[in-house]
């Protein structure tokens, strides 16, 4: 269903995501969110943030689908925990599983496992369906992720992620070879004007992304290299590592149109994870194998 909506002066210097839950009857600011992360909203025929402040005047355009908004429910599935106490929990998430329910993946996502094993005892700052969720790692990689069971840990956890105080270190495989053995590309990341799935480097509607990289080792045809991220964009890696013409082995949105199917999705993998404890102030660091997926790959590269 398509809501066109114009903003009147009462309404102007609202977020947009709190214009729309406002508007729109039945669905909640959370879910309003994601419908615009996932550039389902425009402004004057322009895909906005959902931090977007409306004016008076403003044209306003949401697509929501028929689907009803989901609920994250408890489901039995195996979770790799590294480490656990009452107010964090961090987990090794395998390649293949999605973070949270979404309109595609409604269930056996991440938080349908954590809400199971934690009998339900997570954040709530994120909504029903992103509970104690801090920070995400797409569906195909592979990694680490910290995630927030009482609130006052989420919003720590939150402010060392806008600090860049928070570690977050990256293992790909990428085409070709870099000009330098290390580096950093500082490139503005938004949403494709043309493609609501994909981001892109641009300067409208886009946020600071900046990536560090070293090449760990290089083969024939590819490169092994080591990603630190200093801000978290959707896609962060993946969009920088295209931009600058070597996109991640197996990736079928910003890789070359010939995709390596054996990888079922980008190599990339969240390695390693470092933050203050959001209570007792501690320093934690953790570190993540590689996965056989990608160990297998590298031993193939090598031998060509």
């Amino acid at each position: 269903m398509e809501y066109r909506i114009i903003v009147e002066e009462s309404q102007k210097g609202f977020r947009i995501d709190k214009f729309l839950s406002d508007s729109i009857e039945g669905k909640s600011r959370s879910f309003i969110a994601s419908v615009i992360e996932n550039g389902e909203a425009t402004v004057n025929g322009k895909i906005v943030t959902k931090s977007y402040k409306v004016s008076a005047g403003d044209e306003v355009v949401v697509t929501l689908s028929e689907a009803t908004e989901l609920e994250a429910i408890p489901q039995d599935i195996p979770l790799d925990i590294v480490y656990e106490d009452e107010d964090i929990i961090v987990v090794n998430k395998p390649k293949g599983m999605v973070v949270h329910p979404a309109a595609g993946n409604p269930d056996s996502t991440l938080v349908n496992a954590l809400l199971f094993h934690c009998k339900g005892q997570l954040s709530g700052i994120n909504g029903v369906m992103r509970p104690g969720i801090v920070h995400r790692i797409d569906k195909n990689t592979s990694g680490l992720l910290v995630v927030a069971k009482s609130d006052r840990a989420h919003i720590s956890l939150s402010e060392q992620i806008k600090e860049h105080s928070m570690t977050r270190e990256y293992r790909a495989i990428i085409y070709g070879h870099l000009k330098d053995a290390e580096g950093s590309i500082d490139a503005p990341i938004g949403r494709s004007a043309t493609d609501r799935k994909r981001m892109c480097v641009t300067d409208k509607n886009s946020k600071n992304a900046i990536t560090h990289y070293t090449v760990l080792e290089e083969m024939k045809d590819f490169s092994y290299i080591s990603c630190k991220l200093e801000t978290g964009r959707t896609h962060q890696i993946r969009v920088h590592m295209s931009y600058v013409g070597h996109p991640l082995a197996g990736d079928d949105v910003y890789g070359p149109k010939k995709v390596i199917t054996e990888l079922s999705g980008q190599c990339l993998h969240a390695k390693r994870l470092g933050f203050l404890h959001p209570v007792t102030g501690q320093y934690l660091e953790f570190d993540s194998d590689l996965p056989e997926y990608f160990i297998s790959f590298l031993d193939k590269i090598r031998k060509r």
